[in-house]
């Protein structure tokens, strides 16, 4: 995970931390030095929320956080208008005593403002509007998506219940939704339940044409423009999956290195090492769950031999040199290592889970603009 720094001021006054619910909030307060933790239970509301602030002694010197949820972040925006630092919590990272089975909101404000102060909180980045915004349509599209998966399914099994079969080829294509239109089930009811679940997947396909539609739109508006270009010049990386990342792991420079952004994605493998013995085990998938999935699906593209795609032709003009190179280094990279691992033994999927986690390496320092490994060779000389 990236090192996210707090925006606390050098000199803080008082430390502020926040236990947010829909309606109401409970804040502990703390003193810069010494003390015991004061709670106050407040709206929240705008009004209330600058009624404290004022109540603190303004802006100056002051040290809120709030611990991330589906709050979102506009506490943090009204905060950072009124001129207050705020800083976000990671919950999955606040530390927790072994045995501490009592959970109030008050206690939960003390524990926090606490921890706060020690500096053993964790924060995360909150994103700009835009990508906010960006990751919203992504995921709703992603929501349909699953939501015509299964009503597919559903189609399918209920036809498969009533003994129609089909047996030309794949499911779902244009063939077999002819197939599946021309069907009529002997009981009424039965056939009435798939004419509902027929108009259902239709609307979902309606809307999910209607989303892949913006979406292109939105690729080809700053500030999506340049690096979708970029992205889309690495092989099993269209527009959608580049936009995917772009919305859920935002500006790719607040990773220090590819390491960082591995772990992140969990794409880095667990581990449990004591002494002279060391255990390393499957992934650790923690992070973000959509950015790993649409980096592994890109990564199953890597077990073919490289090749120069019309597409990427298409981008050479858009793309600088330095990152058309790369995506071609990764293409051989990454097969070879595909390759070299499957040929060891390694399963399919444990294979591409690796080239995933090399080919956020690549990526990563593309969208950086990192030299390539000639330019540093050439510089050095």
């Amino acid at each position: 995970m990236p090192d996210v720094s707090s925006t606390a001021p050098a000199e803080v006054r008082t430390w502020v931390a926040i236990d947010q619910h829909k309606l109401s909030l409970v804040a502990g307060i703390l003193p810069a030095s010494g003390g015991t933790p004061e709670v106050v239970c407040l709206e929240n509301t705008e009004r209330a929320i600058r009624r404290l602030i004022e109540k603190l002694g303004g802006p100056e010197g002051l040290a809120v956080a709030y611990e991330a949820g589906p709050g979102g972040y506009e506490l943090h925006r009204l905060l950072s208008r009124i001129g207050v630092a705020c800083d976000v919590i990671a919950p999955s990272l606040i530390p927790i005593r072994a045995g501490d089975r009592v959970k109030t909101d008050r206690r939960d404000a003390k524990k926090l403002v606490r921890l706060y102060r020690a500096g053993e909180l964790v924060f995360v980045q909150p994103p700009s509007p835009e990508q906010e915004g960006l990751r919203d349509l992504v995921r709703a599209r992603d929501d349909l998506r699953r939501g015509r998966t299964a009503t597919r399914h559903r189609v399918a099994k209920q036809l498969l219940r009533h003994g129609h079969v089909y047996r030309d080829g794949k499911g779902w294509t244009k063939r077999h939704e002819a197939w599946v239109a021309a069907q009529r089930l002997a009981d009424p009811l039965a056939h009435a339940a798939l004419e509902f679940m027929l108009a259902h997947l239709a609307t979902l396909d309606a809307q999910l044409a209607a989303i892949d539609q913006r979406l292109e739109r939105v690729a080809s508006c700053e500030p999506w423009a340049q690096p979708v270009a970029w992205l889309c010049s690495f092989r099993g990386i269209a527009t959608r999956t580049a936009l995917g990342l772009l919305a859920e792991i935002g500006d790719f420079r607040r990773f220090a290195s590819p390491r960082e952004l591995m772990s992140y994605l969990g794409l880095t493998p667990c581990e449990y090492s004591s002494g002279a013995q060391q255990h390393r085990g499957h992934i650790t998938k923690t992070g973000n769950t959509h950015a790993r999935r649409l980096l592994i699906e890109a990564a199953w593209h890597y077990q073919h031999r490289p090749r120069q795609s019309a597409r990427a032709a298409q981008l050479a003009e858009q793309v600088p040199p330095e990152v058309t190179a790369r995506a071609w280094q990764a293409q051989i990279r990454l097969w070879q290592r595909h390759r070299t691992l499957t040929q060891n033994g390694k399963r399919s999927t444990v294979a591409t889970t690796a080239v995933a986690r090399e080919l956020a390496g690549f990526i990563w320092a593309a969208l950086v603009e990192a030299p390539l490994r000639d330019q540093l060779e050439a510089a050095a000389a």
